[in-house]
């Protein structure tokens, strides 16, 4: 049975569930032996099925969880188990399915690029029949969306950052916690994560293993989109009078280096400086690593808390791996390019345009 909150029973009465509801299907759990039409394949489930009039036997493969990684092994199972495979019953088509809790995105993309059937908890349904196509998608079961959110936040999310600035870079464990500021166990979570994704590779073995961001641009369009899920941090709103947009810039950085206060310049103000793009920049935004050099410097810029008319936002950091691989520019600090370009999705306006100028051409991936 799986080790999860659902068992294999409730998993394929539920796929049961979602076919009796289909118009013009028919779907019967048989108690008969599945490994009955596939030699010496067991498989977990054998369920008669009719659709609009055509019949067709299920072979079901269950599982917890299913990453892009899996899905080569079981493309390969389900071939190797359908060489020389019988007619079934009365000459019913015998097929191989996957049921799963969860199956990621990536994951069902490859299983319909060979054309191989699945279902998860979620409800997503694809059955590639021959004479019978049925297709339902819906956003993934809440047990994988809250495991693939957690991967983008926190100190998890340091790691990624590190694999995405040095991506073509090859890392041990070790080093890889050392770059992002997290602890090894951190860093070879992530890094496990990563490979059911099937975006990384690995080389060598125990100590000496080490591995490599492969799809440095898959990873940066899933964390965009799980933006959405994820909290926005604090945000503090402050004009600083008598000081024109285009010099503010070089006086925040000159009265936060007095302060030896830790920042980052991001959102468009950062963008328009690696990558120009807009006419004007009307605000500046700052992370800013809280505390009393911070507040110090604040007070020496003169800014005053206000609600409407800001030309300077704070956003709090937390600790300094917010504000990793910061870089000089000019002799300010910036965000790094992928964390402007993460601000810079979550903005108003033109930002997205924006985000998508930088990425084109600073990041490029």
């Amino acid at each position: 049975m799986l080790e999860s909150s659902l068992t294999e029973r409730q998993l394929i009465a539920q796929f049961l569930d979602t076919l009796r509801e289909l118009p013009e299907v028919q779907a019967d759990l048989d108690h008969s032996e599945p490994a009955g039409l596939a030699g010496d394949r067991r498989y977990d489930a054998n369920i008669d099925l009719q659709v609009a009039g055509k019949s067709f036997i299920l072979l079901v493969e269950v599982k917890k969880a299913v990453y892009p990684r899996d899905v080569r092994q079981v493309i390969w199972q389900f071939r190797e188990a359908s060489r020389g495979r019988p007619k079934g019953l009365q000459g019913k088509e015998s097929l191989s399915l996957l049921v799963a809790e969860s199956i990621s995105p990536g994951a069902k993309e490859l299983l319909r690029d060979e054309r191989v059937g699945y279902y998860d908890s979620g409800g997503s349904l694809y059955l590639p029949a021959p004479g019978a196509y049925l297709y339902i998608d819906k956003p993934p079961p809440k047990t994988l969306a809250k495991s693939v959110r957690s991967l983008f936040s926190g100190r998890r999310a340091q790691v990624l950052h590190a694999l995405l600035i040095q991506h073509q870079d090859w890392f041990g464990v070790k080093e890889l916690a050392q770059q992002a500021l997290v602890s090894p166990a951190t860093a070879s979570q992530v890094l496990t994560e990563l490979e059911r994704f099937d975006w990384v590779v690995s080389r060598g073995q125990g100590p000496n293993k080490e591995r490599h961001l492969r799809e440095p641009a898959a990873l940066l369009d899933t964390w965009g989109t799980q933006l959405a899920s994820i909290r926005l941090p604090n945000l503090r709103r402050y004009y600083v009078p008598a000081t024109k947009p285009d010099t503010l810039l070089e006086r925040v950085g000159e009265v936060f280096d007095a302060h030896d206060a830790g920042y980052a310049i991001s959102h468009e103000a950062a963008a328009q400086r690696y990558s120009p793009f807009l006419s004007s920049v009307s605000q500046v935004r700052i992370r800013l690593l809280i505390g009393s050099n911070a507040d110090a410097a604040i007070g020496d810029l003169g800014a005053r808390v206000v609600n409407e008319g800001a030309n300077l936002a704070i956003i709090e950091a937390k600790s300094p791996g917010e504000l990793l691989f910061r870089e000089r520019v000019g002799g300010i600090w910036l965000a790094s390019p992928v964390q402007v370009y993460l601000d810079l999705l979550r903005g108003e306006g033109r930002s997205k345009e924006m985000a998508e100028h930088l990425r084109k051409e600073r990041i490029g991936f």
